[in-house]
């Protein structure tokens, strides 16, 4: 089921941003509808700007707007240069809790065409143990195409 409603959001994604260059117009339809088509409790991205990731689209509630290199889910992500994902945040060492009501999340690297990280895929769950393989796949096939 979850795998059926990912092929189809795929679609729709290559649909959404199929001639855009803008990397901002793209990751804006994408975490939209990500989020309308999966229902997550947040969904966006953190784009890298110098030593840290500042805060670009998303749906849902406010969020941090700087995260430091290394530092949380998405900063280890950036670090790591590869998905990051954490079934219960507060397990998670160094976690940046800018919400209590997550708790579980998925953190997806974008890459440059010359192999840079350039932003992260951030999408949290108020659910615990939400995202898994099946995330991770699809998801990073989407971050493919940005």
């Amino acid at each position: 089921m979850k795998a059926q409603k990912y092929q189809m959001l795929v679609s729709q994604i290559a649909s959404l941003i199929e001639g855009e260059d803008d990397q901002i117009a793209m990751m804006s339809n994408v975490a939209a509808a990500i989020h309308q088509e999966m229902k997550f409790w947040w969904t966006g991205f953190y784009r890298v700007v110098g030593d840290e990731l500042l805060l670009g689209p998303f749906q849902g509630p406010v969020a941090c707007m700087h995260i430091p290199f290394g530092r949380g889910v998405c900063g280890t992500a950036w670090q790591r240069q590869q998905t990051v994902v954490v079934p219960d945040v507060d397990q998670f060492p160094g976690h940046i809790a800018c919400s209590s009501q997550s708790r579980s999340e998925i953190v997806v690297p974008v890459f440059s065409p010359d192999g840079k990280v350039t932003a992260v895929l951030d999408i949290d769950s108020e659910n615990l143990a939400t995202f898994d393989d099946v995330d991770r796949q699809y998801l990073e096939q989407i971050c493919q195409m940005i």
